[in-house]
């Protein structure tokens, strides 16, 4: 349930952040049942006078990695608007854009991405063979419209890879330790909001009031709680480093499983990636990685799993002690793009696993059973190798 200052929101975003006006065109590559869905593809567009495009299909095999571009063409839209991954697919089987240099692409002033953590490599492929401003931008289902976000619409900030940029007008954006006092710019913590929250976000769960304090506003005193972790820099700009939940702790060090993901797709073999903590009797948690190469290429696993292990220890330290990457052909995703990395720890665990409703395609990651499950007693005392 929302009230009226939902459509002032969305009405406010379409304008100032997104940059669409009456009679343009935006392309907002989503499922209309999430609510990038409802605020981009159907009410924001109808509030600003604009033309939405409603896309069934994947990014990629429809027929291929173009799919996108032709929209973009086909429709003159000005403003695109998709997940992380979805580029990612694209920069996978398409990895030099030839597809996207095969349309006319004159019209696209701003590619937004949000859904998930963008990665500056994602970021930096899309900037050079798309030629316009990507700009990430960071929300939840309850708020609605954007917490933290690049305004093109007013005036575009120097993009910081890795960062959604600043808190949008209304935000009172916060970084708590674990006793809800403000860390210092630079250190990573728990991301909250300071209360009143503006127009358009949650003022309650349907029917749920008790369950609406204690999931978002009991942890700390005046702030809801995002679920999210990261960290702000000394010039105000938000870098989201993932979900709490995916901060594992290694023999007492916490670390970031964004981080090891970061590293990760930084390697010029490597298409998507994801790092997942998993229960480890020794140093409590050890992080797991999995990797799914772009188009073409060939090469041994073992090599090229040396390396990446190699290059996770240089950039994060010996102290990740991630030994296992794991090629994959595919990561499981639901359908917005966000990889089930809940749904793969509890299957790493040993754990019931729950497949949310909302999975793009069940038998992704039901084959990744044998490879994610935990090893039976006979091979537990087995040595990983590795760093």
């Amino acid at each position: 349930m929302r009230d009226g200052g939902y459509a002032v929101a969305l009405a406010w975003s379409m304008r100032h952040i997104f940059d669409v006006g009456p009679g343009e065109t935006m392309f907002t590559a989503s499922d209309v049942g999430w609510v990038v869905g409802h605020s981009y593809i159907v009410y924001g567009p109808l509030l600003a006078g604009a033309t939405t495009v409603v896309y069934e299909g994947k990014p990629v095999g429809t027929p291929d990695a173009g799919q996108f571009w032709r929209v973009v063409q086909d429709h003159r839209a000005v403003t695109m608007f998709t997940a992380p991954t979805a580029l990612r697919a694209i920069r996978r089987d398409d990895p030099q854009a030839s597809l996207a240099a095969g349309h006319d692409l004159g019209s696209l002033r701003h590619l937004f991405l949000a859904g998930e953590r963008l990665d500056p490599e994602t970021l930096h492929w899309a900037e050079q063979h798309l030629g316009v401003p990507v700009l990430d931008n960071w929300w939840q289902t309850e708020t609605g419209w954007p917490i933290v976000a690049n305004p093109a619409g007013l005036e575009l900030l120097p993009v910081k890879p890795g960062s959604s940029s600043v808190p949008m007008p209304g935000w009172d954006v916060r970084v708590l330790d674990p006793h809800g006092q403000e860390v210092p710019p630079g250190e990573d913590g728990a991301i909250a909001l300071r209360l009143p929250l503006p127009p358009g976000a949650l003022p309650t769960l349907w029917r749920d009031d008790e369950r609406y304090r204690t999931g978002y506003l009991d942890a700390y005193d005046g702030f809801y709680l995002t679920g999210d972790g990261g960290r702000i820099d000394e010039d105000g700009y938000v870098f989201v480093m993932g979900r709490t939940d995916d901060v594992i702790n290694v023999a007492g060090h916490r670390l970031s499983t964004g981080r090891m993901e970061e590293v990760l797709a930084s390697h010029p073999d490597v298409a998507e990636c994801a790092v997942i903590g998993v229960n480890d009797p020794l140093k409590g948690q050890l992080p797991r990685g999995f990797v799914v190469l772009k188009a073409g290429v060939q090469r041994d696993h073992d090599e090229l799993t040396g390396e990446l292990v190699a290059l996770v220890r240089e950039e994060v330290g010996a102290v990740a002690s991630l030994r296992e990457v794991t090629v994959v052909p595919a990561l499981p995703k639901t359908r917005s793009g966000k990889i089930l990395r809940r749904s793969m720890r509890d299957m790493a665990d040993g754990a019931e696993v729950v497949v949310p409703p909302t999975i793009d395609d069940p038998e992704v990651l039901e084959s990744l059973r044998p490879l994610i499950a935990p090893p039976s007693d006979s091979d537990s005392d087995s040595d990983s190798g590795g760093a």
